[in-house]
């Protein structure tokens, strides 16, 4: 024991294992922070403490100066080593809560066009997956183990730029990595200096939307399309023209469509009907974009994972005039949260691009930049796309079958060559939003491709994802939509 003014002060008994200087001071801290040392206290004498601890004094002196710096404590010369009046911990409270004035705000709040303009993009549901949840991964399979080794050595690893920050463009070597991997997989022509990382491909949309569209603008996309497009679009004042689909794609503008300025298309797996364009098409478009001074944001969002036929090259890899933006997106290869993706541009545009970045967001987080480029060179990212192609095709034989067997009359897949969903046509004048709102009931997710549409629907569909959940539950969904079909039918 040691005294503190008159009272007598019991510390805390001592770990062998624990350096005497820090033992001290935690022991002193405890003793004020559960009030045995209250404000103001003078501390026992240096001398009595090493002779009742058997301490040597530059022990006991180490201890003070560590509670001085941390604000415990403060030393009066010649009077000896007293418990400040206001202690660090106090603060950082900000007492206890009190009831939040009303607000009364004198006027409406002015909000800009933009903001008026906006539609809240959909947030990603929070309930486990299940049938036929699109647009997401096998997230259960993931090499999450794989994923903590890398990102732990790249942590261990920092380097001060690490920490510091990139270029608005993003991690350099990634950068690299993703032109050598666009280059042997897509046919895409580009060095690394011409793709930008991004957090995925929602972003791309919005930096190019805000590029190169102005307020009144018009823009051209597909019908039915990506709605997250259309979000982008309409928050920047364009007007958008939506374009039909056939069996070759996208139907190109005709010529009343003058002053276009941009056109968004998904033509390796468009998105939700799921036809891949035809390469007359691409070329077609291509010529059309050329000739019309217009720019083609083509969306490449699940192409990785192709069942069927032989891969078509993306648009990009066959522009020989500049007019093509390409994007895509490793969330819906590896997992969502990670939003991290690419956009590659024509060597003239990718300043303004970079500006606008810098602006924005600075640049994509650089650590997941590094543990993702370690990813891909190190071979991973490449056997995990083939083995979930594997398992893609396994779990998309499992609906087709099904789907043949129990919804024959009421529902008619389309041929799937790639991606994680597929759209299913009713049959039996069948509506989307009954049959969906029907299965809904029985524990099955499906959307109605009208929603999706900016038209009136030609044709009632279903779009029906297949990746994210196993066999059984792919059976089960099946059997419940059929009863869900039927009744809704009869």
């Amino acid at each position: 024991m040691g005294t503190a003014g008159t009272f007598t002060l019991t510390l805390a008994p001592r770990d062998a294992a624990v350096p005497a200087a820090r033992w001290l001071s935690g022991a002193l801290r405890a003793a004020i922070l559960d009030g045995r040392l209250r404000p103001g206290a003078r501390l026992p004498a240096t001398r009595d403490l090493a002779k009742r601890y058997r301490l040597s004094r530059g022990t006991i002196v180490t201890a003070f100066e560590q509670m001085k710096s941390e604000g415990y404590v403060t030393g009066r010369i010649g009077s000896g080593t007293y418990v400040n009046t206001v202690l660090p911990d106090a603060l950082l409270q900000a007492g206890p809560p009190r009831a939040p004035h009303p607000l009364q705000p004198v006027r409406p709040r002015r909000i800009s066009d933009a903001a008026k303009r906006a539609r809240r993009f959909p947030a990603p549901s929070a309930h486990p997956p299940r049938a036929f949840r699109a647009n997401l991964p096998a997230l259960d399979l993931f090499p999450t183990t794989l994923w903590a080794q890398i990102a732990g050595r790249r942590l261990r690893r920092a380097s001060a730029g690490l920490l510091r920050g990139c270029d608005a463009l993003g991690y350099l070597p990634l950068r690299a990595a993703v032109a050598e991997y666009l280059g042997a997989s897509r046919g895409v022509t580009c060095v690394p200096e011409q793709v930008a990382i991004v957090s995925g491909v929602q972003e791309a949309l919005d930096l190019v939307a805000r590029v190169f569209v102005n307020r009144g603008d018009r823009v051209c996309m597909e019908d039915p399309g990506y709605v997250g497009a259309a979000i982008a679009f309409e928050a920047v004042g364009a007007r958008i023209s939506g374009l039909p689909l056939d069996r070759h794609g996208m139907v190109l503008p005709d010529a009343r469509r003058r002053h276009v300025r941009l056109v968004y298309v998904t033509p390796a797996h468009q998105f939700p009907v799921g036809v891949s364009m035809s390469l007359p098409r691409r070329l077609a478009l291509l010529d059309w974009a050329r000739a019309s001074g217009a720019l083609i944001f083509e969306d490449d969002y699940d192409s990785e994972y192709r069942y069927a036929g032989p891969p078509v090259p993306a648009l990009q890899g066959l522009d020989r005039h500049g007019v093509v933006l390409f994007a895509g997106s490793f969330s819906k290869v590896l997992f969502p949260s990670l939003r991290l993706g690419y956009l590659v541009l024509p060597p003239d545009l990718v300043d303004h691009i970079s500006v606008m970045k810098s602006v924005a967001s600075r640049h994509a987080p650089l650590l997941g930049q590094a543990v993702l480029c370690d990813f891909i060179s190190e071979g991973h990212f490449g056997r995990h796309v083939r083995r979930m192609r594997e398992v893609y095709a396994g779990r998309l034989s499992v609906l087709l079958e099904s789907a043949k067997r129990r919804l024959s009359g009421l529902l008619e897949i389309s041929p799937v060559e790639a991606g994680l969903q597929t759209a299913g046509w009713l049959r039996g004048g069948i509506a989307g939003a009954a049959a969906a709102a029907a299965a809904a009931k029985r524990g099955v997710e499906v959307y109605p491709l009208s929603r999706y549409s900016r038209a009136p629907a030609r044709r009632e569909g279903l779009l029906l994802g297949f990746a994210a959940v196993d066999a059984r539950e792919i059976q089960r969904g099946v059997q419940e939509l059929a009863i869900a079909l039927e009744r809704v039918r009869d």
